[in-house]
């Protein structure tokens, strides 16, 4: 035909202005529409539906978090000099504290019920440690108003317990149950450390997943990861030159996070001062991101996991690389939260936001806590008055 020039192309080669549009239809998709995302640490898939925010709440509202907490309450078991539930008095401690829990889940000595079992009734004997580490003496204050040089202490102890405990125990759980909304009895900045003489479910699973990323590709899964988010910056909430905090890509919690070293590390213990003080740092502005979104003290369910150890410790575990996870429980404001049930768990996780819509929302809040932008506003009233 006439007027015309035949045009040919290579299928193979790269077009721009197609992997353009390919990219924007995928984002289009992963954003507007419902889809799955893979969770390498757990095999496991999670159904992504972003349209459901639209739908109006009607469902159950949480009591606001209590903001008014005593400084000191004679009634409560962590604060400093106190009495507790089995008469124990506690040190008056004026940093960190650590006593071993008054009502424990594992206790070392618990006897062996056996072998000799049908296999669909199968029990092991469980034994352990239970500890509890107070962060700070008043019960008013929390990780991300702490300084960051009493929050270093705390990374230094949790560091301590877990070389403690592991030269005995394959698996030392750190973590931390905030707020009412998660559990938490008593309001006074506390975690917990847990050492058993089995590796749990959940970094028994990890181990597997992370073992057989590294057999396949040859670097630690989650250092590769770390890697690539930095890169993209799309999830990214806070950084720093040793230190990453992430939604991840496959969150199942609204405002999930994951903590990452940029640099191969398999457990706390293995931290330089360099890293320490920088997770001291990483931990106060994500921690002061998550109060601000809703202006209140953000309730999450926290956790280290690393390399196990006790037996362990004289395996290669080049496959671990240490991280933390957050899973905060609040959806859409400081009273409406997210319920696992229904579908969740009987069929699969599923969440309503996006992490990149997370991740944008959490990244843009300010860094300076609102409860100290409050305090400087009374002040500034209060010498206007005078």
């Amino acid at each position: 035909m006439s007027g015309t020039k035949e045009v040919t192309f290579d299928p193979k080669a790269p077009s721009p202005r197609i992997h353009s549009y390919t990219f924007i239809l995928c984002a289009r998709v992963l954003l507007e529409h419902q889809h799955l995302r893979y969770n390498p640490l757990r095999d496991t898939w999670v159904l992504v539906s972003a349209h459901r925010m639209k739908r109006p709440w009607a469902g159950q509202v949480e009591k606001p978090p209590e903001e008014h907490i005593p400084r000191y309450d004679p009634r409560n078991p962590l604060c400093p000099g106190n009495t507790r539930a089995n008469g124990e008095v506690n040190s008056d401690y004026d940093s960190t504290f650590i006593f071993e829990n008054d009502f424990p889940a594992l206790q070392p000595d618990a006897p062996d019920p056996g072998s000799d079992q049908h296999p669909l009734f199968q029990s092991k004997a469980a034994r352990g440690i239970c500890k509890v580490m107070c962060f700070h003496p008043w019960s008013d204050v929390t990780l991300p108003l702490m300084k960051k040089h009493e929050v270093l202490k705390v990374i230094d102890k949790w560091a301590g317990l877990v070389e403690e405990l592991g030269t005995k125990y394959p698996w030392v759980q750190i973590f931390e149950n905030k707020g009412a909304m998660m559990g938490c009895s008593n309001p006074h900045p506390h975690c917990q450390v847990w050492a058993s003489n089995f590796l749990p479910n959940e970094p028994a699973l990890s181990d597997r997943c992370q073992r057989a990323y590294y057999k396949k590709h040859g670097e630690p899964l989650l250092l590769q990861y770390a890697r690539q988010e930095a890169e993209k910056k799309e999830r990214v909430v806070v950084e720093n030159s040793d230190w990453l905090a992430v939604v991840p890509y496959w969150a199942t919690w609204p405002y999930q996070t994951l903590l990452l070293p940029r640099r191969h590390v398999l457990r706390i213990t293995d931290l330089t001062t360099g890293e320490r003080e920088g997770l001291a740092d990483i931990m106060k502005r994500l921690l002061t991101k998550y109060d601000n979104l809703f202006e209140i003290s953000f309730p999450y369910s926290m956790g280290w996991h690393g390399a196990p150890t006790g037996t362990h410790l004289k395996e290669d575990n080049s496959h671990w690389h240490l991280h933390a996870h957050y899973y905060p429980p609040l959806l859409r404001s400081a009273t409406v939260k997210k319920f696992m049930v229904g579908y969740e768990m009987l069929a699969q996780e599923q969440r309503d936001l996006t992490p990149e819509q997370a991740a944008e929302k959490l990244r843009n809040l300010p860094e300076e806590h609102y409860k100290t932008r409050e305090n400087q506003e009374k002040e500034g009233g209060n010498e206007k008055e005078g």
